[in-house]
């Protein structure tokens, strides 16, 4: 018999110590409940209380349990991507550590993967328990991701998911690119998504970690992912034919100023300076930025394969 485990649990956390032990004891009465092989990856993202410490108690306590700690506040896209590397489960499952996601779902996210053929399930809070001032926003982001993405899903950053292998084996999260891993892994190739309504606990211990600022940074990332999945291998498409069509505006402009001119000095009549035409400046406005797109397009071709160590920055240790 394989000793693959079955489930791999991807957990980033934040000054979380006092939530730890109370959800490992219920992901393994889950896991012991259904007989699974399983481990728990534990990302300790630079907290400042005894996370650390705890998670090492809960190594000695659970062979099942793995632990990575960052120096520092890398963010949950960087967690969850030596998460990815780590792991080595038939099926990979990332949730939160506030307690706010049910390890209870777990079976039934790992059977729609296994049994039903899916490369992704997200999870759906259809009823969620956040103040006004995060759910707005969140229902104005997924719709926009639907719209954009062309994936139908309610809850995009629903951190309960569960993943083929392969999926998070062959995808890359960086920045803050987590909110989007279903948009990812379909520009990865991975197009059977589904999910899954899931239930949303009260937050028991702590406060959320999350800002103002992912409501700027959240649009700015999903145009970032949309651009890089049109053209991220193929960055000509987009600026050779941006800078070929102003160049040839421009182009055109100056040959209708030219022609103009030569129409006038023909009849003998006095022409205006064609530096005194507006046109003329908008015209080698037009030309000179073509130029630059052409050859940004060029440079984005040289560079069109994305660096493989972008993550190497990370500085971690582990149990």
């Amino acid at each position: 018999m394989s000793d693959q485990p079955h489930i791999s649990i991807v957990i980033p956390l934040l000054n979380e110590a006092e939530s730890l032990p109370e959800l490992h004891d219920w992901i393994r009465k889950v896991m012991v409940a259904n007989e699974f092989r399983y481990e728990i990856w534990f990302i300790d993202d630079g907290s400042r209380d005894d996370s650390w410490e705890v998670i090492e108690r809960l190594s000695a306590q659970d062979p099942g349990v793995r632990g990575i700690k960052f120096k520092r506040n890398y963010g949950k896209s960087a967690a969850l991507n030596v998460g990815f590397e780590a792991v080595s489960g038939e099926v990979i499952v990332t949730m939160d550590a506030d307690l706010q996601d049910s390890p209870e779902e777990i079976p039934e996210l790992y059977r729609m993967v296994i049994d039903g053929g899916f490369d992704l399930v997200s999870g759906w809070k259809k009823k969620r328990y956040d103040p006004i001032s995060k759910t707005i926003p969140t229902k104005l982001y997924n719709w926009a991701t639907r719209r954009m993405s062309g994936i139908h899903l309610h809850d995009f950053n629903c951190g309960l998911k569960a993943y083929k292998q392969d999926v998070i084996k062959s995808i890359e999260v960086y920045g803050e690119m987590h909110r989007y891993i279903p948009v990812i892994a379909k520009w990865a190739g991975y197009n059977k998504i589904g999910e899954k309504v899931v239930q949303h606990q009260e937050r028991k211990y702590g406060t959320t970690k999350f800002g103002l600022m992912r409501f700027i940074n959240g649009p700015l990332d999903l145009l970032s992912i949309m651009f890089m999945g049109r053209f991220g291998k193929k960055p000509m498409h987009l600026f050779g034919l941006i800078g070929t069509l102003m160049f040839l505006i421009g182009f055109l402009l100056t040959v209708y100023l030219g022609a103009e001119k030569l129409f006038y000095l023909n009849l003998k009549i006095k022409a205006p300076l064609i530096t005194d035409r507006p046109w003329f400046y908008l015209a080698l406005t037009t030309m000179i930025v073509g130029v630059q797109l052409f050859v940004a397009g060029f440079l984005g071709e040289l560079f069109s394969r994305s660096s493989p160590d972008r993550n190497s920055y990370l500085e971690a240790k582990r149990i």
